[in-house]
């Protein structure tokens, strides 16, 4: 375990500042090179009390930042297009990577990383996805997957798309019944 000093919040960890222990490959592979955390020794503490005021007050100005584009975009709403089958199961899976391209081209410019996705969406529907603008600073951006846009159109409204393939389904299955009794009715009059 090595210590280091968060440069910034980091979620489930500590706040700016703080002095926490973490595996080495944690920091190694993680907090070190994105700039989250440094290394713990006198050299970096004194360096880090120096430059304390200022490093807040960035982080404040960001936040503020971060707070008034969450405002702009409360409610985002995103439409995915995804091929699937009859149970609504996709082909593939939509990653955090589709979610920032959507986003992008609802005027919302977010980088992958920035996208709290538990794991991949596999199913059709609305999915609500974190996304955390700033470490202090997490909004929630509906996913809508659909198969066509007018599907997406029908699940934003809430109609239940499960029951209209089914009835959809039933019509054809009557129609289907219609015509092979027409068709059993025209034999049986040759």
């Amino acid at each position: 375990m090595i210590e280091v000093i968060l440069m910034q919040r980091v979620e489930k960890l500590g706040q700016m500042g703080e002095l926490v222990t973490v595996r080495p490959g944690y920091a190694r592979n993680f907090l070190l090179p994105q700039g989250k955390a440094i290394r713990a020794n006198k050299d970096n503490l004194a360096r880090f009390e120096r430059e304390r005021v200022q490093l807040e007050a960035q982080n404040l100005k960001r936040r503020e930042e971060a707070e008034r584009v969450a405002e702009r975009v409360h409610g985002l709403t995103v439409v995915i297009i995804r091929s699937a089958g009859e149970s609504g199961g996709l082909y593939g899976s939509v990653s955090g990577r589709d979610i920032a391209d959507a986003c992008k081209g609802s005027g919302l410019t977010l980088e992958r990383n920035q996208i709290l996705l538990e794991q991949p969406i596999k199913l059709l529907g609305l999915t609500p996805v974190r996304v955390a603008l700033h470490p202090e600073v997490v909004i929630e951006v509906g996913v809508n997957v659909a198969r066509s846009v007018e599907e997406a159109e029908k699940q934003a409204r809430g109609e239940d798309l499960r029951a209209a393939d089914q009835a959809e389904e039933e019509s054809l299955e009557a129609e289907l019944a219609a015509e092979l009794a027409e068709l059993g009715a025209a034999a049986d009059r040759d």
